[in-house]
């Protein structure tokens, strides 16, 4: 079925979120290789304190899809440049990563176990309570005594890359070129609307959602990235036609290093995020906020889902796993016949 004609019938899970105002609004984008794409989207931008319509032009908080869109994406791409090597230690570019002690177990975490969330280190912590200088707060991430733990999805996996990618190439994140529909730092008055914020004292929009990545300044390898619908679905057809990555970096994140983890990703198991009718080499990553993009290879389709599902606030019953899944597999049943 053309994509044209598809596309409202995917959106039906979101259209009936929406109508039972479990969120505020959601847009649907799918890709093949070849370029042909499709998008749909319905609800509202921002409905307190004003509301404000949702359109395919709307900016996304990206939330964690930060991790895979920038990250490890700008990290696969400096390995190959040869500047660094996926098996070398964070300490190669980070000299001063627990400098007190030579033998903590920080100086040995290599970039490959911190992109496939390999490491000791917590899931996260509030970083933000302890202060909003974000230099002195990157000084605290890196000379931290983390408590030590079984692997787990780790935010600090990826603080530490952001930090490697700032000392790599001698530019803060914020300032990294981007291509266009991406960016760290969007016009607000363009942006969905996230969390009525407590810490902040007013309804967040066009600044990151996440309150470690905003005391950080706005931008850091776990969070921070903002989107349109079209500047997701333009990253993933990079993947699915082969010219946003070498052919080794692309096995590298389709490649598991884990049960569940790939480089950077997460792959297909029965009952996660994607849908069950997904081919099992399809990869995939969700945000904290509401996004998701999931790429089957096999299938040579990638779809995106992004919603504001945390405004006006976290603090509901948005379904939004079930909608992921029930989107996931009207996309690929639809794309099928």
């Amino acid at each position: 079925m053309p994509l044209t004609d598809l596309i409202g019938q995917a959106f039906e899970p979101a259209a009936s979120s929406i109508r039972d105002t479990k969120i505020p609004g959601a847009v649907l984008g799918i890709v093949t290789a070849d370029g042909t794409r499709a998008v749909h989207w319905a609800g509202s931008a921002q409905i307190v304190p004003e509301r404000h319509d949702l359109s395919r032009e709307t900016w996304f908080d990206l939330a964690s899809l930060t991790k895979v869109v920038f990250t490890t994406t700008g990290i696969l791409r400096l390995v190959e440049q040869g500047r660094i090597a996926l098996d070398d230690p964070l300490i190669a570019v980070i000299p001063d990563l627990r400098q007190y002690d030579m033998n903590a177990a920080e100086r040995r975490l290599t970039f490959r176990q911190c992109l496939a969330h390999q490491t000791h280190l917590p899931a996260v912590e509030p970083l933000y309570t302890y202060g909003q200088d974000p230099e002195t707060l990157r000084a605290f991430i890196l000379q931290r005594v983390w408590q030590s733990g079984a692997p787990v999805y780790s935010d600090i996996n990826y603080m530490l890359l952001g930090i490697a990618i700032e000392r790599i190439t001698d530019k803060p994140l914020i300032e990294q070129p981007l291509p266009d529909r991406l960016s760290f730092r969007p016009d607000p008055h363009l942006c969905a609307a996230t969390e009525r914020c407590t810490w902040r004292g007013r309804v967040i929009r066009g600044e990151v959602h996440d309150e470690n990545a905003f005391a950080l300044g706005g931008a850091s390898g776990h969070a921070g990235l903002f989107g349109t619908i079209d500047g997701v679905l333009d990253f993933a057809h990079s993947l699915l036609d082969g010219t946003g990555l070498s052919a080794a970096s692309l096995k590298a994140i389709r490649t598991r290093e884990s049960e569940k983890r790939t480089i950077g990703w997460e792959g297909f198991y029965p009952g996660w995020h994607g849908g069950d009718a997904c081919s099992p080499t399809t990869i995939g990553h969700t945000g904290f906020t509401g996004t998701g993009l999931w790429l089957d290879f096999e299938r040579g389709l990638a779809w995106s889902l992004l919603t504001n599902r945390v405004h006006p606030s976290r603090h509901t019953d948005s379904g939004i796993l079930s909608l992921r899944r029930a989107t996931g597999e009207q996309v690929i049943a639809l794309f099928d016949r």
